[in-house]
């Protein structure tokens, strides 16, 4: 199993809305590296759900449901598309300010790389982002 973090704008697709929802098609990835790491993903993988914008917080953990598939929108096969699921909210958000306080993630890829969409997520940084949230990991394994 790997780990991931998806960014979104909230006021686009929040994880209250992935909550609502049940599950979704986490589509509209463009760069490269993004949909590289996409292409990566398996069924069962942990991700965590990150407002951007001015909320800037890891805010909940959802499960990849499906392996990479095209964008059945578009007609381009290199932009592919995971189905993910709600899996829990976080006790507490997680804020950037957390993260960049803490110099254990000095080389994690969301502040190495902020740009990017799709993150992939060590799975000490896991476990300390969900410790930072007061939720509990093992809660999360599959």
């Amino acid at each position: 199993m790997a780990y991931w973090l998806l960014k979104t704008e909230p006021e686009e697709y929040s994880y209250s809305d992935l909550e609502r929802d049940g599950s979704t098609v986490w589509n509209g990835v463009s760069n490269a590296l993004a949909l590289k790491h996409l292409r990566m993903m398996t069924v069962g993988d942990l991700a965590l759900i990150y407002h951007t914008g001015k909320e800037r917080q890891v805010m909940g953990v959802a499960e990849i449901t499906s392996q990479p598939y095209p964008d059945p929108k578009l007609d381009n096969a290199k932009r592919v598309v995971v189905d993910v699921k709600a899996i829990q909210r976080v006790l507490q958000p997680v804020t950037l300010a957390q993260i960049k306080q803490d110099s254990s993630f000095e080389n994690f890829d969301l502040l190495r790389l902020p740009r990017l969409s799709v993150v992939p997520v060590s799975e000490s940084h896991w476990q300390q982002l969900l410790q930072l949230s007061g939720s509990r990991g093992e809660a999360f394994c599959r």
